[in-house]
């Protein structure tokens, strides 16, 4: 009989949501493309279709829409992948033998982890907490992979307003404007951010902090540059496509020969935050938030 997981509803009295319907769901989500979800989890493309109206018929909800050719997930798929996606991860660390003695503890980040405190935030953890293995893993996503369940806690900046999570300050940080490293503003000392108004701003939407509202209502860039992720960001950058703002840890972390980093007094810092899910916290997160704020002031 296969391993089910109940979600309980007047609704659904009757019936259950098998791991199966969950992971081709997942799959759909993340392909965009019946076809593609289908040879991901190796199911015919009628047999993902079913499975997936099935779960739909269950929930009483429409997850996906289908109406055009690139398939979207609905404002109730969103939310459904969201916490599919952590009872999966839930089940996998669950019957995995190798958790049973030694559950690491996953620091997820999308870009900059812990600025220039990264790497004695891993060594000291290494020496003090030889138990616990921490893993540093990068996810270009807005969360980290915390709301997806693959890791335990996140390094995330700017605001993070998402029920069910978990945040605790640990510094601020400065930032600074990343603009052509051969273009007339690489000449200046220091920008302001009316200096930048007049430039395309490349904002990367995927897992990036600053969007237009950085800037006054009356003094904003006209035209924008969307990207997925630091790595694009950077390269339209030194392309001469935009300009880009980032926290001063980014000008440490990610030289790159084309882009020259400035400081922008003008702009509030912006707060790196620890970040995990309420509901189910690894038993080390406590540890780790003190030993960072420890290792940020000792420095």
């Amino acid at each position: 009989m296969p391993i089910a997981l109940r979600l309980c509803s007047a609704r659904m009295s009757r019936t259950s949501i098998e791991l199966r319907h969950l992971r081709c769901f997942l799959a759909i989500a993340e392909e965009g493309n019946l076809t593609r979800a289908a040879a991901r989890i190796h199911l015919t493309q009628p047999a993902v279709s079913r499975t997936l109206a099935s779960l739909e018929k269950q929930l009483g909800a429409r997850l996906v829409d289908r109406s055009t050719h690139h398939l979207a997930l609905t404002p109730e798929g969103r939310a459904f992948r969201d916490r599919a996606a952590a009872a999966i991860a839930a089940f996998d660390a669950a019957v995995d033998p190798g958790r049973l003695h030694h559950r690491p503890l996953r620091l997820g980040h999308a870009w900059s982890a812990f600025g220039p405190y990264t790497t004695p935030l891993l060594r000291r953890w290494q020496r003090e907490h030889p138990e616990t293995p921490l893993e540093l893993l990068r996810i270009d996503d807005r969360t980290a992979g915390l709301l997806r369940g693959e890791v335990d806690a996140a390094l995330l900046r700017g605001p993070v307003e998402i029920p069910g999570l978990a945040t605790e300050q640990l510094l601020t940080e400065p930032r600074v404007a990343a603009v052509p490293a051969d273009g007339p503003l690489a000449a200046r000392p220091e920008l302001t951010l009316a200096d930048l108004a007049a430039e395309t701003a490349i904002l990367n939407t995927v897992s990036g902090a600053t969007t237009l509202d950085l800037w006054p209502p009356d003094a904003r860039p006209r035209t924008t540059l969307t990207v997925a992720n630091t790595d694009d960001w950077l390269t339209a950058i030194a392309a001469g496509r935009g300009i880009g703002v980032s926290s001063a840890s980014t000008a440490t972390l990610h030289p790159h020969p084309g882009v020259t980093y400035r400081p922008l007094p003008d702009a509030p810092p912006l707060p790196l935050l620890l970040t995990w899910r309420e509901d189910s916290p690894h038993p080390a997160t406590r540890a780790l938030a003190d030993l960072a704020r420890r290792v940020a002031g000792e420095a």
